[in-house]
């Protein structure tokens, strides 16, 4: 394994005359929304626009877009997955689509995360997947497959700098991961004097750090249609009050894992209440770094997901308020139908805001029974009514967007590859 001391100095040796005569912020916060391509953005700028100003109002992305990344993996398919493009974004180093923080040859390379630990920064992890997913995985763990999640929720707690876990803090999800019959790895972080708790509710309650909050079996429920659609946010918001606390340095990373699962399913509704969330995080670091100019917020995606397009064979339009008008996820809107099949014409209005023609109403009548066909035809539908595109239910090679603030945010000005990104973080520990 690569030293931190030769990470450190190869970082340095790449780095620019404008790295060198940056000061270093004394805080740094990363946040990656995966999946999240520049149609995303774009989508969302219509989707939240205030109808009753005459100009389409500026979003958060907007206002802090200084660059594009490229964000091909280590070889010729231009094609990432989330775990090549994470671990060069934690690393700087290209990998295969898979690895966890290893490189092509499976040699682990130490992160960001584990750098920042060693010299004495505090370091926090808060994502609405399970925490030990491919992107936090790839800053925390070292695995040759992101397929492996026991093993790499195993190494949160083998993987130690100083003694210690990386992560002082760790919010998301992955509660079967890390209470297992096999193994009780709350427990173990228990014994390392980590706080614990198991629900978003009870988020204040975590005082001091470390601390571990695990809220979903899995990922965490949907932005859309859940009673707490911000919780990215609100954790966001948790993690700065209780990093905030101690006079020590810390490097935060955040991911709105969720963008991506949206992308995956070709589900546009469920990706602007994602992207909702993430906006609010943004604003939310925007506002701390006003109150605390030392620190550097950088932002990016891993990847573009689903190919989205804003207007569809052919017709030159983008529904925004029908996308809007939709306030629950197509899997319970489904439910909802199988429940009360002779009240479709009102579930459709009041869950989507449509109006079925009878002969589109007895095409979801035909898969009535099966909630699987029967949720992809409802997404259908929504697609057709606000001309909303995709061509894939993958990734796309697309570049994404770069969004900075605060010291040290001029490195992040125009076009850099994703291990650009994470050599000058590198480069300003």
């Amino acid at each position: 394994m690569k030293t931190l001391t030769a990470t450190l100095l190869a970082a340095s040796l790449c780095s620019s005359t404008a790295l060198a005569q940056t000061p270093a912020p004394t805080n740094i916060i990363y946040l990656i929304g995966d999946g999240m391509g520049p149609a995303y953005t774009s989508a969302f700028r219509y989707f939240s626009d205030n109808p009753a100003t005459p100009e389409l109002d500026k979003t958060i992305f907007d206002q802090l877009l200084t660059g594009m990344a490229s964000t091909y993996p280590d070889d010729d398919t231009w094609v990432t997955d989330s775990a090549a493009s994470a671990t060069a974004l934690a690393s700087g180093t290209k990998s295969y689509n898979g690895a966890i923080g290893v490189d092509p040859q499976q040699h682990p390379l130490p992160s960001l995360l584990e750098i920042a630990k060693q010299q004495g920064y505090q370091t926090a992890m808060v994502v609405t997947s399970q925490i030990n997913h491919a992107t936090p995985a790839s800053f925390l763990a070292h695995n040759k497959s992101r397929r492996n999640y026991n093993e790499i929720a195993d190494e949160y707690l083998t993987n130690l700098i100083k003694g210690q876990p990386v992560a002082d803090l760790m919010l998301g999800g992955g509660q079967q991961y890390f209470i297992r019959q096999d193994k009780d790895l709350v427990s173990e972080l228990k014994q390392h004097g980590y706080q614990y708790v198991d629900n978003l509710d009870n988020l204040a309650q975590l005082t001091r750090l470390p601390a571990l909050g695990l809220f979903g079996d899995k990922g965490m429920e949907p932005a859309l249609g859940s009673r707490q659609p911000l919780r990215l946010s609100q954790m966001t918001e948790h993690a700065l009050r209780l990093l905030s606390q101690s006079p020590e340095r810390f490097v935060l990373v955040v991911e709105a894992s969720q963008i991506d699962w949206c992308g995956h399913s070709n589900d546009i509704s469920c990706a602007m209440a994602e992207m909702t969330d993430f906006a609010a995080t943004l604003e939310l670091v925007k506002a701390y770094i006003d109150q605390h100019p030392n620190t550097l917020m950088v932002a990016t995606a891993d990847h573009s997901t689903g190919g989205l397009s804003l207007g569809r064979q052919g017709v030159y339009q983008w529904g925004a308020k029908q996308v809007k008008a939709v306030t629950d996820m197509p899997a319970d809107i489904a439910a909802s139908l199988q429940a009360r099949p002779k009240a479709m014409t009102s579930i459709l209005a009041e869950q989507m805001g449509l109006t079925l023609n009878p002969q589109q109403q007895q095409q979801l009548r035909a898969v009535i029974d099966d909630k699987e066909q029967l949720e992809q035809a409802l997404k259908r539908r929504i697609d057709e009514a606000s001309h909303t595109g995709w061509t894939t239910t993958g990734h796309d090679a697309v570049d994404v967007q770069i969004f900075s603030y605060g010291q040290g945010s001029a490195l992040f000005n125009g076009h850099l590859d994703n291990t650009e990104i994470a050599k000058a973080l590198l480069g300003l520990l």
